[in-house]
């Protein structure tokens, strides 16, 4: 009865640690399914109720168990460039990171994983679109497709814009 009862109890303290263990490895494989040398194009938006700007854009991804970073750069009109960066650290589904786009000011980034997208809530550095917040997800369409894509709340209408659409291939 001892043996049983000790056997029990050491299953149900270590089926926990096992499941963050299966968590993190599970994280780690989405993540490392980014790492590389991604390009593509889209469009962005420079100003809610502005014309769209068609970009192309090359992004370096670099992926650990726990981390994902981002560097690139998007070019418009074939004269325009402009750096982009990310640096997320993920603790079991959950992100959190900053994100840097053309202003140069990093904006604080948290959310979580669901199925093949990370979907996370920006906190811009700056007033952006009449308020400091967004929504920003990275979606894995595919073996080699990725989607870097922003949501903003139009100040007008209070309806989410899709402020920039990014596929990229590797």
């Amino acid at each position: 009865m001892h043996a049983q009862f000790l056997t029990a109890l050491t299953a149900a303290l270590c089926l926990p640690i096992a499941t963050a263990g299966a968590a993190m490895a599970a994280e780690g494989d989405f993540l490392k399914s980014m790492d590389g040398k991604w390009s593509g194009s889209g469009t962005v938006l420079t100003r809610i109720g502005g014309k769209s700007v068609n970009v192309r854009c090359n992004v370096d991804f670099a992926a650990g168990a726990t981390d994902l970073a981002m560097q690139g750069s998007c070019r418009a009109l074939a004269i325009v460039s402009r750096s982009i960066s990310a640096a997320l650290k993920a603790s079991g589904t959950r992100y959190s990171g900053t994100y840097t786009g053309p202003s140069g000011q990093p904006s604080s980034l948290s959310g979580n994983r669901q199925g093949q997208s990370i979907n996370l809530a920006v906190r811009w550095a700056r007033d952006i679109n009449g308020d400091r917040h967004a929504t920003m997800t990275i979606a894995k369409l595919g073996e080699n497709r990725v989607r870097l894509q922003t949501i903003d709340n139009d100040p007008t209408s209070g309806k989410s814009v899709v402020t920039s659409s990014i596929d990229l291939r590797q």
